[in-house]
C-alpha cells in the first residue's frame, strides 16, 4: 500500500468515525442523562436523511443554509416528540421503554414508506464542494468528505463549550448524577430533559444530512448505525462525550 492509499483511508476512517460521533453523542445524552434505552435513534439518523433529501432542491447550493434549517426541524421534532411519548417513560422499566421505541421504529419505517418510497435516492453535492484535493499524482480526495469531517470538528468543540463552559451544561451534567437533587434545586428537570432530547435528536438528524450525499438516502438506514452507536456509548462511557468523540473514532479507525 502506498503512501496516498494509507491516507485515503485515514482521511475516510475520520470521517467515518467524526460522523459516528454525531450519532453517538446524541444517543449517549439521552441515555446516559434521560435513562431511556431508545432504540429509534437510529431512525433520527435516517430522518435526517431523507429531509435533506426532501428540502435540499429549494436551498440549491446554501447547503450550510439547508443544514441549519434541517436541524432546527428536527429539534423541533424533537422536542414534540418528548413531549408526546418519551415524557412517559422516565418512570417505566427498560422492557417498556424497549418496546415504545422499537414501535416507533415500525411507525417511522411506514412513514417513510408512504411518503417517500421505497427507492434508493441521492442528494446532490453543492457546486462549491463538489471538487478534489490531488494526493500524489494519481489519487484525489472528494472536498466535501472534508467539509464533512470539519463540520463534525465544529459541533464536537461547540458541544464541549456547552457541556462544560455553561450554565445549561452544568445543569445537564447534574441531571445526570442526581436528577432528585438538581430538581429539589427548583431547576425543572422536565423542561431539561426536553431540550437534551431536542439536542439528541438534532445532532442525529444532522450527522444523516451530512452523510446523504456521500452514503446515499435508502430504507432502514438508520439500522446498521444504531447497533454500532451503542458499542460507541459502551465502549466511551455512558453519558461522556468526550468518551463518545475518542471512541466513535476508535470504531472509525479499526
Amino acid at each position: 500500500m502506498d503512501i496516498s492509499t494509507f491516507l485515503v483511508q485515514c482521511l475516510n476512517a475520520v470521517q467515518y468515525g467524526l460522523l459516528l460521533f454525531l450519532v453517538a453523542s446524541g444517543l449517549t445524552l439521552i441515555f446516559g442523562i434521560m435513562g431511556v434505552i431508545n432504540l429509534a435513534h437510529g431512525s433520527f439518523y435516517m430522518i435526517g436523511a431523507y429531509l435533506a433529501f426532501s428540502i435540499a432542491p429549494f436551498f440549491g447550493d446554501n447547503f450550510i443554509l439547508m443544514l441549519l434549517a434541517g436541524v432546527a426541524l428536527s429539534a423541533i421534532f424533537g422536542y414534540v416528540l418528548e413531549w408526546l411519548f418519551f415524557s412517559y417513560l422516565y418512570q417505566r422499566d427498560h422492557l417498556q421503554q424497549v418496546l415504545m421505541t422499537y414501535a416507533l421504529i415500525l411507525v417511522f419505517e411506514e412513514l417513510r414508506s408512504i411518503l417517500v418510497g421505497n427507492d434508493v435516492h441521492g442528494v446532490k453535492v453543492p457546486a462549491w464542494l463538489s471538487g478534489g484535493m490531488a494526493l500524489g499524482d494519481i489519487m484525489t480526495y472528494p472536498v466535501y468528505n472534508l467539509f464533512a469531517s470539519a463540520a463534525c470538528i465544529v459541533v464536537a468543540a461547540g458541544l464541549y463549550l456547552v457541556m462544560d463552559k455553561t450554565r445549561l451544561g452544568m445543569m445537564i451534567r447534574a441531571g445526570a448524577s442526581n436528577r432528585d437533587m438538581v430538581r429539589g434545586l427548583g431547576i425543572n428537570i422536565r423542561l431539561l430533559y426536553r431540550i437534551v432530547f431536542a439536542a439528541g435528536v438534532a445532532l442525529a438528524a444532522l450527522a444523516g444530512m451530512i452523510a446523504a450525499p456521500v452514503a446515499s438516502v435508502y430504507p432502514g438506514m438508520g439500522g446498521n448505525v444504531l447497533i454500532v452507536c451503542f458499542v460507541v456509548v459502551v465502549i466511551g462511557g455512558i453519558g461522556s462525550i468526550s468518551g463518545a468523540l475518542i471512541a466513535s473514532l476508535l470504531v472509525g479507525f479499526v
